[in-house]
């Protein structure tokens, strides 16, 4: 294999990933799994630096959460079965954002970000046709407030939307919101009770609710 030209980057980051994976004694004995709490790790600290860090703590933090994509695709490239790399990760990604943006790589136009809308949730829409559910494809594995935000949505979607009371509706900014969300996990920690647990459980009986509207619909 021909040495990557030293102005490309991300072709030196891969070798560079790729000769760990090969001499790293630890590296070599990694698979997907172990690399998880790494990768909700390093995702965290981008957060983190998105929201209260520096441009150059920006820039660190997104690249060890770009060597994440690199250690998970040096090893899928290992996969006796079913193989891939950096690159094919890259080529899936560049047809799948083509594919989202019409309005640029092909004739629709789009002038306002509603149209972008319309158009990403289109192609999404004919990319998912195996799915039989809105709620196919959502992580379970997401934060319990993350994953309540993006099932309720869906919930709306369908037809199943959450009922708010008048006290719910009251927050008019996100510092409110703040507000009434950590007055909510105070009274779980007074009361004794698990906020997160408390949340997800209501979560699986939102997704019930609308698997049933589904197929009534």
């Amino acid at each position: 294999m021909s040495e990557p030209h030293a102005d490309d980057a991300l072709r030196v980051a891969a070798e560079t990933m790729r000769a760990v994976r090969e001499r790293c004694v630890w590296s070599q004995r990694i698979t997907h799994r172990d690399l998880v709490p790494y990768l909700i790790e390093e995702s965290h600290e981008v957060i983190d630096a998105v929201e209260s860090g520096t441009a150059e703590d920006l820039r660190e933090e997104l690249g060890d959460l770009l060597w994440q994509v690199l250690f998970h695709s040096a090893i899928a490239a290992e996969d006796p079965d079913h193989p891939f790399d950096i690159d094919d990760v890259a080529q899936t990604l560049t047809e799948k954002m083509m594919r989202r943006h019409p309005h640029v790589f092909a004739d629709e136009v789009a002038e306002t970000p509603e149209q972008v809308l319309v158009h990403w949730n289109a192609a999404k829409a004919a990319e998912k046709r195996t799915r039989n559910s809105v709620l196919d494809g959502i992580p379970r594995s997401m934060p319990a407030l993350a994953l309540a935000q993006k099932l309720t949505g869906r919930a709306t979607g369908v037809g199943a939307a959450v009922p708010l009371t008048a006290a719910e509706k009251a927050p008019s900014s996100e510092a409110e919101l703040g507000e009434a969300l950590l007055a909510l996990v105070e009274t779980a920690r007074v009361e004794g009770w698990d906020a997160e647990r408390a949340l997800r459980e209501r979560l699986r009986t939102l997704e019930d609710d609308v698997r049933a509207a589904e197929a009534t619909s």
